[in-house]
């Protein structure tokens, strides 16, 4: 990873995805929110106009990278995705998922699958198709020829996965090496909060492998923003799931905001996202108005030193119990569902 130097301009260049042959910014964009606007009280009070406003500011700001799935919205989100692109005409890099559902049993479910993204998104190939879960009954393999067969189609330009495990991961990749097509990305959850891949060597493998890794939840859902506490908690269920852990969290959420200001005013969020970009990783937040666009745009113009990324792991370690003096247990409990 470079950057340039302009002055006070410390904008990341294009970093590459897998071997390189396709270039995003070093932080794109997660669309989920944009297709379940009720899920886990997330989507109240915003429209269609404060996301094509969300995305223009985006795409202005240099962001390139935009990823959706076929089950986001029940595809709601890549015809939004699709519909803003042909509105401003920019240059996007469009990632995709295939859901391996049980009755979804070989290489034509996925075909079909593709087909009905590329119709919803009105392009002609996605340039990142990745699949969602690794479930059975489908043996890795079988999807793995599947993506190489859309490959030589002409349909993707490069191939994923998201939510795989060290074994997993290699798999797919042995099996798309048969077929002389690297892997490209692993989407997985990564934030200050949630740092199981550093623990278990997905991280390590995925630089060892030359594969992307992409986080998802970038911002342990909010916790990490500084705009929940636990006075003032997210409205609906995600409220009432994470306020007992906003306490736990404020420590980290108050160094986030003392770093923030040593940096000119930056906010948590900013260097939340810086952190993961340090790491090596390519997070994906939500964007669903123009504050919150520009907020992570401006997470591009700066980068954090090494010893404020050496407190920032010190802090999440304790509030996850890490270390002495830190919580017991793990701060952020599983939320399984299909938002990566």
């Amino acid at each position: 990873m470079t950057m340039r130097d302009h002055g006070d301009d410390h904008r990341l260049d294009r970093i590459p995805l897998g071997d390189g042959q396709l270039l995003i910014s070093p932080l794109g964009i997660g669309t989920w929110a944009w297709g379940d606007r009720l899920w886990w009280g997330y989507g109240r009070g915003y429209t269609d106009v404060d996301l094509w406003e969300a995305f223009q500011i985006a795409v202005e700001a240099g962001i390139n990278f935009f990823d959706t799935a076929e089950v986001y919205g029940f595809g709601r989100s890549e015809r939004i995705l699709g519909a803003f692109m042909r509105a401003m005409d920019a240059p996007i890099v469009v990632a995709s998922k295939f859901f391996p559902f049980p009755w979804r049993l070989g290489r034509t479910s996925l075909l079909r699958a593709l087909r009905g993204s590329l119709r919803r998104l009105g392009v002609s190939w996605i340039d990142l198709y990745q699949i969602h879960w690794p479930f059975p009954p489908v043996p890795i393999e079988t999807w793995m020829a599947a993506l190489a067969e859309a490959v030589e189609a002409g349909l993707v330009r490069a191939v994923g996965v998201s939510n795989y495990n060290v074994e997993q991961m290699r798999r797919a990749h042995e099996a798309l090496a048969r077929y002389g097509i690297p892997l490209a990305s692993n989407q997985v959850e990564y934030s200050l909060i949630r740092r199981d891949v550093e623990r278990n060597g997905l991280l390590a493998a995925c630089r060892e492998l030359g594969v992307t890794l992409i986080a998802y939840s970038p911002l342990g859902m909010g916790l990490l923003t500084g705009k929940y506490t636990p006075d003032r908690p997210p409205a609906g269920l995600r409220g009432r799931r994470l306020g007992q852990r906003l306490a736990q969290v404020q420590p980290l959420v108050e160094l986030l905001r003392d770093i923030g200001e040593a940096h000119g005013g930056k906010t948590p969020t900013q260097v939340a996202l810086n952190w993961v970009i340090c790491k090596g990783a390519v997070p994906i937040p939500g964007v669903k108005n123009i504050r919150q666009a520009r907020d992570n745009a401006e997470t591009l113009t700066w980068r954090l030193t090494d010893g404020e990324i050496a407190a920032l792991d010190e802090a999440s370690d304790r509030v996850m119990g890490r270390v002495p003096g830190g919580q017991n247990g793990d701060i952020y409990g599983r939320m399984v569902n299909v938002r990566s």
